[in-house]
């Protein structure tokens, strides 16, 4: 029997070999640190994974079943399940290190007649070690424990870049009124910390632990800096584990959504983006109707958007028009290709991309990569009848030209008079958006008359108000961003962000970018502000700058609290195409080459820097997904997004109405759901 966390290294391979991403480390540590090294000299031999509910999340969020079935396991139960015995099998536990499993355990395999032959434990996170001993003081079950391990892996990977600690109701628990009344506060803020401390266990990274600093006291002005403390707690402990760096090798920048408030309402124009904003989506999965191949009425097709699937990967971080040209352009390359379909086409006549898809699903040899193409044919086209049906551009350029300045009080006044069929939520996005620009708008009853104008309800009131109390405190709102500030003298409008300089639009409302984008610009040269964002590194002088920032009497001179490494790498704009390279396929024009995508991904980023984290409380969204993307190209730098939640715009405005709640879990937010079971 062995305890001790998994000694082999799982850092990605910077030198020599393919450079493997977040997602896929996390997914070997699942197959081959933990289901592979059970393994005995008889290989053939089947075993049986038995989970509690949250490893079966981390599992499936990684893994599919049959990568499962590929290192011998049979069956996967739920600990708390009624099981059958299986004296003739062993057992591999990935469990939560808590009371409940390990008494759980125990009776699974004390006694004379254990339900296994032996077991191998795997746990999530550290256990504590009153119930390693309770453990060792069964001397009946000690002969059978094949290994006891700390596997350090509580996360839930949502993409090749990113992760959640599932706590979707973190707006609620953190930032509601007198939320740090309530023992959820701390629960919930400690086992946050215990989940993110796993990521870096699980990658062997030790970073530099930077934070938004509370200007205030203000419980829900001091979160930020509360999570990085237990955070750095957890890590710190982490240094016994054999080959655990003994020096910083990554950093993690860790916000909430004071830093940016405009991103989650704000209508994203990226196909993945409005997949999820205008379908009525469940999860990554979404139900339309297909033509029947023979000729029959209609069917229903579950479809479901994944890494796996090429044309998903080369298409859902551009601009959903761009979307549609390259869905088009696949269409008729394939039939030019095919001479059948050639025979089936009107000569010389310019066929729509729905034209094209008929005469490509007719075919007799109609197959998985032509269909996956005309799946997203009928998800872009579902789209772009969404958006015109609903005159969403209109809405959509007011709304970027709003947070840039260029639009003010009399536009937002003209838009609801003008058009009143618009429907209530998206004029509630748009008053939203008009807040956070133009606060002063807002006070006395001057907001009750423009929800008025808007028609709509003291409910939705509630929502605007609700953002102060993510804001903070009156005295950061200039400095984070979450307010207006007038980055140009000239205008006579308030702006939220600056037009990137020297980038042109290839596409229309492709203009907006998160403020996630500057922030990590200023990590990697240097220039994050030392008093707005600390470092747990140093904690004693830490300390003293989130004490003198509060006062304001921070001085430039001072030295920060710890110095981050010269980069030698300058970071550059990739936004002069809004098609970018980090953008843009790796294909041909058939759809059958996105496997390309895949296998460049890899080789293209061979010899990448250090990694940065970013985490931010109370949910992330797609906009800043799609910068941790971008920005791995532009920094050569993997960017991993890690949040308590990962929020579309209908969700997070739910989340906005029930700051105000007494009872917050009145109507809870959807529960996030693991892809596979």
């Amino acid at each position: 029997m062995s305890f001790s966390d998994s000694e082999s290294s799982s850092s990605h391979a910077r030198d020599g070999g393919d450079y493997k991403f977040f997602r896929q480390i996390s997914r070997d540590r699942l197959l081959h640190e933990m289901l592979g090294s059970t393994k005995t000299g008889d290989s053939k031999a089947w075993k049986i994974l038995i989970m509690d509910r949250v490893t079966v999340k981390v599992m499936s969020q990684s893994c599919k079943m049959a990568d499962i079935t590929d290192q011998g396991i049979s069956l996967v139960e739920e600990l708390f399940k009624r099981r059958e015995p299986m004296p003739g099998m062993d057992a591999i536990y990935f469990i939560q290190p808590s009371k409940e499993n390990i008494v759980m355990f125990l009776s699974d395999m004390s006694g004379r007649e254990p339900l296994y032959r032996k077991a191998y434990i795997f746990f999530s996170s550290t256990i504590p070690k009153e119930l390693v001993n309770h453990i060792k003081s069964d001397s009946s079950v000690l002969p059978r424990i094949g290994a006891l391990r700390e596997l350090n892996m509580e996360y839930f990977p949502i993409d090749n870049q990113g992760f959640l600690t599932d706590h979707e109701q973190a707006l609620e628990t953190l930032y509601a009124e007198d939320a740090d009344k309530s023992r959820h506060f701390d629960i919930c803020l400690n086992m946050m910390a215990t989940r993110i401390a796993t990521v870096f266990a699980s990658l062997k990274e030790l970073p530099f632990v930077r934070y938004r600093a509370a200007k205030s006291n203000a419980s829900r002005d001091l979160v930020p800096s509360k999570l990085a403390a237990a955070i750095w707690d957890c890590i710190s402990k982490y240094k016994a584990i054999p080959n655990f760096p003994q020096t910083e090798t990554c950093e993690l920048l860790i916000v909430d959504r004071s830093v940016d408030q405009i991103a989650p309402i704000i209508h994203e124009w990226t196909y993945d983006a409005m997949c999820h904003d205008l379908l009525d989506m469940e999860g990554n999965k979404h139900v339309i109707e297909v033509p029947s191949k023979t000729g029959g009425p209609p069917e229903k097709k579950e479809i479901v958007l994944e890494d796996h699937d090429p044309v998903w990967l080369e298409l859902r971080h551009t601009h959903i028009a761009h979307a549609s040209e390259r869905l088009h352009e696949k269409m008729t390359n394939f039939v030019s290709k095919n001479k059948a379909a050639q025979m089936r086409s009107k000569e010389g006549s310019e066929m729509s991309t729905r034209d094209l898809q008929k005469i490509v699903q007719a075919l007799p040899q109609y197959g998985e990569q032509v269909d996956k193409l005309s799946t997203h044919v009928e998800l872009a086209g579902k789209i772009n009848r969404i958006i015109r049906d609903t005159g969403l551009r209109d809405l959509g350029q007011l709304e970027q030209d709003l947070v840039f300045g260029d639009a003010g009080a009399k536009d937002v006044i003209n838009f609801l008079r003008t058009n009143q069929d618009t429907s209530p939520e998206n004029k509630l996005r748009l008053l939203m958006i008009y807040a956070t620009v133009y606060p002063e708008k807002f006070e006395g009853d001057k907001g009750v008359k423009l929800m008025q104008l808007a028609r709509l309800s003291p409910v939705d009131m509630k929502v605007i108000s609700n953002m102060q109390l993510i804001a903070g405190s009156p005295e950061s709102k200039a400095k984070s961003g979450s307010f207006s500030l007038k980055f140009d003298a000239g205008k006579t409008k308030q702006a939220n962000r600056k037009d990137r300089s020297g980038e042109e639009e290839t596409w229309q409302l492709f203009r907006f970018y998160p403020m996630l984008e500057e922030l990590l610009e200023k990590l990697v040269k240097g220039d994050l502000s030392k008093s707005d964002y600390l470092c747990m590194n140093t904690k004693e002088a830490s300390e003293k700058e989130e004490s003198e920032a509060r006062t304001g009497s921070v001085r430039k001179t001072s030295a920060p609290p710890t110095a981050a490494p010269e980069r030698k790498a300058t970071p550059h704009s990739m936004r002069s195409r809004r098609t970018a390279t980090w953008a843009r396929p790796h294909s041909s024009d058939d759809g059958s080459s996105s496997d390309s995508v895949l296998k460049t991904a890899s080789t293209d980023f061979k010899k990448l820097g250090q990694r940065i984290f970013v985490f931010i409380i109370g949910g992330a969204t797609r906009s800043e997904l799609r910068v941790c993307h971008k920005m791995t190209s532009s920094l050569r730098r993997e960017v991993v997004l890690g949040s308590t939640s990962f929020d579309d715009p209908p969700q997070y405005i739910t989340k906005l109405k029930l700051l105000s709640e007494k009872d917050i879990t009145a109507a809870p937010a959807q529960p996030f759901k693991p892809q596979y079971w």
